[in-house]
């Protein structure tokens, strides 16, 4: 993928050893007493009718506000999820990938509803992959693995509260691994494991390592018949459970065939081992391309709030690979026989929520009249340089955004997650002459869709190219609107915001996704400005659920 470049970009400048082969079932069916076996023995729902109740901007919640919830609980791009329990209160942050800034701290009480609190990464230090958030001796710390073009390794941020603020990056010199797992082990020190089934110590503050990286895991192997991207064992999340270390990671690949990733456990009384693999291996896999929940992986037990135990993990939504990888709860039951089994099924049906606790609020507005500050919890740009915190501000109710680059490929647009199958955004903008703005759906510089102007001329964006260049009558002043229903995105303009014009080209971008394009990122939208000077300011940025 696309690696980032390097540079300072603070928020206050804003205003992945190849194991041997373990004996593996044949098939699923040869071992009924795994959950994924009793799930694949009944028909799967009839997912297409399902339907969330509406939030902020018509959003759909996972509350149903009954008692139960529906997945996802985080819709939209949240991969990797990483979950912290703190007291009463649960903090998850995820990859953010290219995105500056960057791991947005989410906050909730039960597990189901979640508000963003802060981004804690505010320096482009890469492509940040699958971090980790935990919390030892009070301090709470992030382990990031992050690459560049020309440089990988992992770092470590830390802070005394939550919402920071939080340090400066270290550099821990691990240049051929991702995935960090933090554990305490037996001995009372402090670990990483790692990519590969490997780990290596850490100093007693958990700012450096000790030693070399050690090989302790050969991970289970799935049927040498099942559809898969690759053996890829990543994820590695290590917890003590009474007597034991359990580590739950992921295998077979986090896109590719739907059926791929999947979650396996093993455990241990030793954090060096031997470790002893799930006899029920693997708890949590997409069974069929028929389910609604694809390439399930990469997750984290918790205890819940009422004391039983859940899991987070990621995945693609069925015939949405656009939405990214969105976060998952799954229930979790420790079977007699003391192992870790996920009872959720497919995801496609409703579940008793872990607690139902009144007053939770889920998600937030994406409108934005550009008053305060939402940069981190909502906005990020793509691949920055150095300087971006010098080229937007936001007065009187206007984000004042320099132009850079010649189109959305080499501009940096300013983008944000969302999660809905169709939606629309509107802004009006104005630009210097020279500089080409507007509206944009961004999978990466190659990758992304659109329409913006110049003072003269529209200028259309399809597969990550510009194409036809109509001309216009509104000058430098445009009203904007993109709506993305079911992946048809129409663009409309207005001279005034009240007389509405249909752009003459629609385009159809269920394509624009890893599968096709790789980067394991999501179809964002945003905003652009593109020029070699001059400035183009967005006012009134408005978003709401179809």
């Amino acid at each position: 993928m696309k690696m980032t470049r390097r540079g300072a970009f603070g928020l206050a400048a804003l205003g992945v050893a190849a194991p041997t082969l373990a004996k593996a079932q044949t098939s699923a069916v040869e071992t009924p007493a795994a959950p994924l076996n009793r799930d694949a023995a009944r028909a799967f729902g009839d997912w297409t009718s399902m339907t969330w109740p509406k939030g902020i901007e018509g959003q759909r919640l996972a509350d149903l506000g009954d008692g139960t919830f529906l997945n996802p609980i985080l819709a939209g791009d949240h991969p990797d999820p990483s979950i912290l329990k703190d007291g009463d209160t649960y903090y998850m942050t995820h990859s953010s990938f290219e995105s500056v800034p960057g791991l947005t701290i989410w906050a909730s009480k039960d597990l189901v509803n979640w508000t963003p609190i802060v981004a804690a990464l505010t320096k482009n230090i890469g492509s940040v992959w699958a971090p980790e958030l935990c919390k030892h001796d009070g301090r709470f710390f992030l382990y990031i693995p992050a690459r560049t073009d020309e440089y990988r390794s992992s770092y470590v941020i830390h802070a005394e509260k939550i919402e920071g603020p939080w340090s400066e990056p270290v550099d821990l010199h691990l240049p051929n691994h991702i995935d960090p797992g933090h554990v305490v082990g037996e001995d009372g020190k402090r670990y990483l494991f790692l990519s590969g089934g490997d780990m290596i110590q850490l100093t007693d503050d958990g700012m450096a390592t000790v030693g070399e990286v050690r090989h302790v895991y050969e991970p289970w192997r799935y049927p040498v018949d099942w559809d898969v991207e690759g053996f890829s064992p990543e994820g590695p999340k290590v917890l003590k459970h009474g007597d034991w270390f359990y580590m739950i990671t992921a295998v077979g690949g986090t896109a590719g065939p739907p059926t791929g990733h999947m979650v396996i456990v093993a455990r241990s009384k030793s954090v060096f081992g031997p470790w002893e693999n799930h006899p029920r291996n693997p708890i949590v896999r997409t069974a069929t391309a028929r389910e609604k929940w694809w390439s399930r992986g990469h997750a984290t037990l918790i205890e819940g709030p009422a004391g039983d135990w859940w899991t987070v993990y990621h995945g693609y939504e069925n015939a949405f690979w656009t939405l990214g990888r969105q976060t998952l709860l799954d229930k979790i039951v420790w079977s007699a026989d003391g192992w870790p089994d996920a009872v959720g099924g497919d995801l496609s049906h409703p579940m008793a929520k872990p607690a139902n606790l009144p007053g939770q609020k889920h998600g937030m507005a994406l409108s934005d009249d550009f008053s305060t500050d939402k940069f981190g919890v909502q906005w990020s740009f793509y691949n920055p340089g150095s300087d971006e915190g010098r080229r937007f501000r936001r007065e009187g109710g206007v984000l004042h955004m320099a132009a850079k680059g010649a189109a959305p490929k080499d501009c940096s647009p300013l983008t944000f997650v969302q999660g809905e199958h169709a939606y629309e955004i509107e802004c009006e903008i104005e630009i210097d002459e020279g500089v080409t703005a507007g509206l944009l759906l961004f999978y990466d510089f190659g990758l992304y869709a659109g329409l913006g102007f110049d003072e003269k001329r529209f200028v259309t964006h399809t597969y990550g190219m510009e194409r036809g260049r109509p001309g216009h009558q509104n000058g430098r002043h445009m009203h904007m609107r993109m709506t993305n229903d079911n992946h048809i995105v129409t663009c409309y303009s207005s001279a005034d915001g009240v007389t509405w014009t249909k752009f003459d080209r629609q385009m159809e971008v269920s394509g624009y996704h890893q599968n096709v394009r790789g980067g394991f990122m999501m179809l964002r939208p945003g905003i652009y400005a593109a020029g070699g000077s001059g400035e183009a300011r967005f006012k009134n940025f408005k978003y709401r659920a179809l």
